[in-house]
């Protein structure tokens, strides 16, 4: 799927290039109906930002096309950005993302989606969307990474929530790092905590999602997505990485 964003309504010399919007995949239907949506969010902010840009679809895993695939039809000499579609740091970023960006001229990466203080506002009105009540422990839940920067990114997010909420949250993952979600949540009621929400820093619903409903909490949060904001933050990574030179063609 490719999505030409708009060209904008004035401005002279709107920039032209591939974004190639890369997500982990997942089997979920609905997961992957509301990244489908984000990337045609992201088309229409960088219309708005004045970048002229094709967003195409590309996966790391579980689905198609893989990002190598995708990378490798792009016209020769064109200028290209891989935008991850990732909360953090992890192996996927630092080294699938990566490796394929660097087989093809031309070519950039932008910073994951997180952390970021805009994300703590959406995650805070999944919260009360969810029935947080003021005094309830929480738990931030990332996917989980053996890389220390991603895990360092979501202890990040997890002081961003604090900020917002007004009290501490605990950082925990799905997998690969510790503790895992069962195990903080587990830690919240020994240290006395009467109600346990989870926070899921998750993009959308699928595999890690599901898993926390097990994982002993009164209640867990949906995760980020549908929200206008993710676009913004990876549209944000985006200009970031077109400033600094990433996907410079020369």
């Amino acid at each position: 799927m490719s999505i030409p964003a708009p060209a904008p309504a004035a401005g002279p010399g709107p920039r032209r290039l591939h974004v190639v919007a890369c997500a982990h995949g997942t089997d979920n239907t609905d997961g992957r109906r509301l990244v489908d949506g984000l990337r045609e969010e992201l088309a229409a902010e960088l219309a708005a930002d004045g970048i002229h840009a094709t967003v195409h679809e590309a996966y790391v895993d579980v689905q198609e096309p893989r990002l190598e695939a995708v990378l490798a039809a792009l016209p020769p000499g064109e200028q290209a950005i891989v935008a991850p579609l990732l909360l953090s740091e992890g192996f996927h970023s630092r080294v699938d993302i990566a490796d394929a960006a660097a087989a093809r001229p031309h070519t950039g990466v932008s910073a994951p989606v997180g952390p970021d203080p805009r994300l703590a506002k959406v995650l805070a009105n999944r919260l009360a969307e969810a029935g947080h009540r003021p005094g309830d422990a929480v738990v931030l839940a990332a996917a989980g990474t053996r890389i220390e920067a991603g895990q360092r990114q979501a202890a990040r997010m997890a002081q961003m929530l604090a900020e917002e909420l007004g009290h501490p949250v605990a950082v925990a993952f799905g997998s690969a790092a510790t503790p895992s979600v069962p195990e903080a949540v587990a830690a919240a009621r020994a240290a006395g905590a009467g109600r346990v929400g989870v926070a899921s820093f998750l993009l959308a619903p699928g595999f890690f999602h599901d898993r926390l409903a097990g994982a002993g909490a009164d209640y867990v949060s949906t995760a980020l997505l549908p929200s206008v904001t993710i676009a913004k933050c990876v549209a944000g990574r985006l200009a970031e990485a077109l400033a600094e030179g990433s996907a410079d063609t020369e």
